[in-house]
């Protein structure tokens, strides 16, 4: 089944991801060229925008974001290579479905460091932190567990393996020391998911580094607010 689109909702989409990624470049979040960021055109069929890949996200223009069908194969002839982690694009709106309007993804500091100090736990803990709000979790005290997947060099197992662990209450998955994968039903959703995670493992990080300068034994993190 084919699916045409008015190519000024093509470009109204890309101008979507070009504002997001100029947020996040002023961020620091897209270090060497890396990083990724998709929004959905269409579920059934499911059809995407996506970075190209090599792009540096700080200069992205809406000519540097290509669409492509489920397969992540491109839908018309271009020079642009889509993103070598398409397929965990993909994978996340094949199996979150609805929910998921838009996929980003950044490296940090942080998100690597989280992710390596928990990855033999599989995932990380987060307790009683106000912004868990920030990912539309409104019970009090609310607890989130974010999934830790291992670095997979190949993209169709990395890819597999991340949709196995998909949490659809938690928008979100960290890959060892590699990065974030966060969702949302629009980029503006994704966007907010992104901010609210990246706050929660900086302060998770200095909320450990101050327990072991005071002294105290680094544990996994109850309380935290």
């Amino acid at each position: 089944m084919s699916q045409t689109f008015l190519q000024e909702e093509r470009y109204r989409i890309a101008e979507q991801l070009v504002n997001v990624s100029q947020n996040f470049a002023n961020k620091g979040w897209f270090p060497a060229t890396s990083g990724n960021l998709s929004v959905k055109l269409s579920h059934e069929p499911l059809t995407f925008g996506v970075t190209a890949s090599g792009k540096d996200k700080e200069y992205l223009t809406i000519h540097d974001i290509l669409f492509v069908d489920g397969d992540s194969k491109a839908l018309e002839s271009t020079q642009l290579k889509p993103s070598a982690e398409t397929l965990v694009h993909a994978e996340v709106y094949k199996r979150i479905g609805a929910e998921a309007g838009s996929v980003l993804h950044v490296h940090t500091i942080y998100n690597n460091l989280i992710s390596e100090i928990f990855a033999e736990q599989g995932s990380v803990v987060i307790s009683d932190m106000e912004l868990i709000k920030g990912l539309n979790i409104w019970e009090e005290g609310a607890t989130i567990e974010v999934p830790i997947v291992e670095n997979f060099a190949d993209i169709p197992k990395l890819a597999a393996e991340i949709g196995k662990r998909l949490d659809p209450r938690v928008p979100g998955v960290l890959i060892r020391k590699h990065g974030i994968y966060a969702w949302g039903d629009s980029v503006a959703a994704a966007k907010r998911h992104v901010q609210a995670f990246e706050f929660m493992f900086e302060y998770l990080f200095k909320y450990l580094q101050f327990q072991r300068s005071a002294g105290v034994e680094p544990a996994v993190v109850g309380n935290l607010r």
